[in-house]
């Protein structure tokens, strides 16, 4: 102890003139687990420490997505910031890197060391050990910031009132100056997860927010007019609503009236990591649907109220599940009338990256002049470290009109416009810089299509010629993977267009693959690491089936043998996986690809966890057939015909070996095969009787 009531950490202080000597909470032995993490690890290690403990509470402290709820607020060096509720520290470093000062409310010791430990090089943290009630009357009255994240909703428990949150509110407001800013996360009691069957985040239980809270308990969530009514009693007249997406915990895009989403844009909604859950629909269509009838506030999962003057930023998007290199933000501005697109790195390690792109965004605007394209406007500025500033775009996108067309089954009209775009890019091909990220989504189409289109966001442009028809295929690929139903377009006329055949197919997923690689290396996606924790899904489908093991039935899993057996250490599920995809075509076909590294000596491909039968049409490796000699396909369950194979097990697996087939280092399995479920009664039957 230094002083009186102060510990110190490395250069962070821990202040316990309020501690009352005990903590009145914990979460058990992972506390403990935590502490040992922040003390004898450092922050650069933790991604790989999520990945390999497979644990809920070890992501939600310390994923580095959790900083993204407050890293896009505008806090200087000159600003004083309050953290009430600070916790294992998930957010405090992001405001310790920005902030001049920062000053943290916790009750618990132990998660404030976890905390200090974690931050232990920031001279700018003073954390308050303690009762915020106890805290409270030492803070000072002059913060720029105060953050509530993940607290408001917890105010009756430490608030003895009948209005407990805007006796909360108004407590905190006496702490802000007069032009500073309140910000409070908080989940959405009608967020649209807990309609399609995510448990209640705080409680654990169904539809209980949208229930009221029937059965009691300190907790309580609200709606964005429930949010702005509070503050309205506390005598804001505007609160200024943000809306992060998938939720505020591991947000990557930060929506606001200003900018809301479009229809598409909303395709990660399976992001509970915490239990299990139902899905009673595809969140994904029914967001489609509620944006189309303009109710999207209504049903965010999250939101994020901003209380103070009006804030210039309307939109964010985080990419910073890269390599760090390549990890920015992109942000709408407003100021006035005036519209902007900013670019920032994350970390030093992408300034070059940025400053790259400022050359590429010259290179195109250079290549394609005069042409029928137009590249949006970019400067570089430096303040005090490298970003960018883009022209704002409105308008619709190439891919929502080639959308519209699909819908109203015009086909030569789709096929019209894809005509257009490949004349369009394939202006300069000579010339050097090229970019590959020219997909359907990142052109702007004024309604008369002859005029100009507007090109934005040329980050992964490249000093090199890319071909033509490789860029187009790519925009293609990406179109198809992100709506099923697109899968309606006539693919063989894209491909005959291209004048590419089924080599050149797969050659360029092979390179989408690598691409992939180059930019995020070799982390997990947070899907994959949902599925590492292993908390599972349960479907309608499934409950009228009488089954009791949902989600997991019919979803494909796939396991890599790299010398040492199979294992569930080196398996995935194969709709979640980077660089691999599944999809069922009209026919019932399903059809996998699965992304191979090298150095793999055999594959098993679990077709779902029930019995079933399965026709195998066809297998490529790196777009030739594979031989079928010997036993290079062996299965579980009995083989019945010409490349069938009935599965009485709940566990039905087929592996294909690999040996004596040549190698890469990036490599592309094809699967195409028919997968009928079939009662396990059923299945003994077929085997018992000799009936196929």
């Amino acid at each position: 102890m230094s002083g009186d009531h102060i510990e110190e950490i490395g250069r962070i202080k821990l202040n316990l003139k309020h501690y009352p000597g005990e903590d009145y909470y914990c979460d058990g032995e992972v506390e403990d687990e935590l502490l040992d993490i922040a003390r004898n690890y450092s922050q650069a290690e933790y991604g790989r420490i999520i990945e390999e403990r497979r644990s809920w509470p070890i992501l939600y402290h310390l994923s580095p997505l959790r900083e993204n709820i407050v890293e896009w607020l505008p806090i200087t060096k000159d600003m004083k910031v309050l953290e009430v509720g600070s916790g294992c520290g998930a957010v405090t470093g992001a405001l310790a890197r920005k902030a001049g000062e920062v000053s943290c409310i916790e009750l618990s010791r132990k998660r404030s060391r976890i905390n200090a430990y974690r931050h232990m090089d920031a001279d700018n943290v003073t954390i308050h050990v303690g009762n915020f009630q106890d805290v409270e009357p030492d803070l000072d009255c002059d913060y720029d910031y105060i953050c509530l994240i993940g607290v408001f909703e917890y105010a009756q428990a430490y608030i003895e009132s009948s209005t407990p949150y805007v006796d909360f509110l108004n407590i905190i407001r006496k702490h802000v100056k007069a032009d500073g800013h309140i910000a409070i996360a908080i989940e959405n009691k009608f967020g649209l997860k807990y309609w399609a069957g995510c448990q209640e985040d705080h409680l654990g239980t169904y539809f209980s927010s949208l229930e009221d809270y029937p059965d009691g308990g300190v907790v309580r969530t609200f709606t964005a007019d429930g949010l702005r009514r509070i503050a309205g009693q506390c005598g804001y007249r505007q609160a200024w609503m943000y809306y992060p997406y998938p939720d505020y915990k591991f947000m990557t895009c930060l929506y606001s009236d200003d900018r809301l989403p479009k229809t598409g844009e909303l395709t990660l909604n399976m992001r509970n990591f915490d239990r299990e859950r139902l899905a009673l629909f595809d969140e994904k269509k029914v967001f489609d649907t509620i944006l189309q009838e303009e109710q999207f506030p209504l049903f965010s999962n999250s939101y994020m109220m901003l209380l103070g003057p009006e804030p210039e930023e309307k939109y964010v998007k985080y990419s910073n599940d890269r390599l760090p290199q390549f990890c920015i933000k992109t942000v709408l501005c407003r100021t006035g009338s005036e519209k902007i697109i900013e670019k920032h790195p994350l970390c030093e390690e992408a300034y070059d990256h940025i400053r790259k792109t400022a050359e590429a965004y010259r290179g195109l605007a250079e290549r394609y002049a005069g042409s029928g394209l137009s590249i949006n406007r970019c400067s570089l500025a430096e303040d005090p470290h490298p970003y960018l500033r883009l022209e704002y775009l409105e308008g619709r996108t190439l891919a929502e009109i080639m959308d519209e067309r699909l819908a109203h089954n015009d086909e030569e009209g789709f096929q019209s416009l894809f005509d257009e775009y490949l004349k369009r890019i394939a202006v300069g091909g000579q010339e050097k810089t090229s970019d590959y990220d020219l997909v359907f989504s990142n052109i702007i189409v004024p309604d008369n299509i002859n005029n100009t289109w507007n090109v934005i966001d040329c980050e992964w442009s490249f000093e090199q010629p890319i071909e033509t028809k490789q860029i187009a295929f790519r925009a293609v690929y990406c179109y198809l993977l992100e709506d099923e139903k697109r899968n309606i377009l006539n693919q063989d006329l894209i491909f005959k267009k291209l004048r590419i055949d089924q080599t050149d197919a797969e050659q360029y997923r092979k390179q989408e693959m690598r691409f992939q690689k180059y930019i995020t290396g070799r982390k997990m996606s947070m899907a994959e690491i949902r599925d590492n924790i292993g908390y599972p899904v349960y479907t309608l489908e499934a409950f009228q089936r009488g089954q009791a093991a949902a989600g997991a039935e019919s979803r494909v899993q796939i396991y890599e043998d790299t010398g040492s057996g199979f294992s569930e250490e080196q398996s995935y599920f194969l709709d979640e996986n980077m660089g691999s995809q599944i999809r069922v075509t009209p026919e019932g076909m399903t059809e996998l690809e699965l992304a191979v590294a090298g150095g793999r000596s055999a594959l098993r491909i679990d077709p779902g966890s029930e019995s079933c039968m399965v026709y195998i049409q066809e297998i490529r490796w790196n777009g030739e057939p594979l031989p079928w000699k010997g036993k290079r396909i062996t299965a579980n369950g009995f083989k019945v015909g010409d490349n069938t194979y009935v599965f009485p097990t709940q566990d039905p697996n087929i592996t294909v070996s690999l040996a004596g087939i040549h190698s890469e280092a990036d490599n592309l399995m094809q699967v195409r095969m028919e997968v009928t479920r079939l009662p396990e009664e059923t299945a003994k039957h077929i085997k018992k009787r000799g009936l196929l």
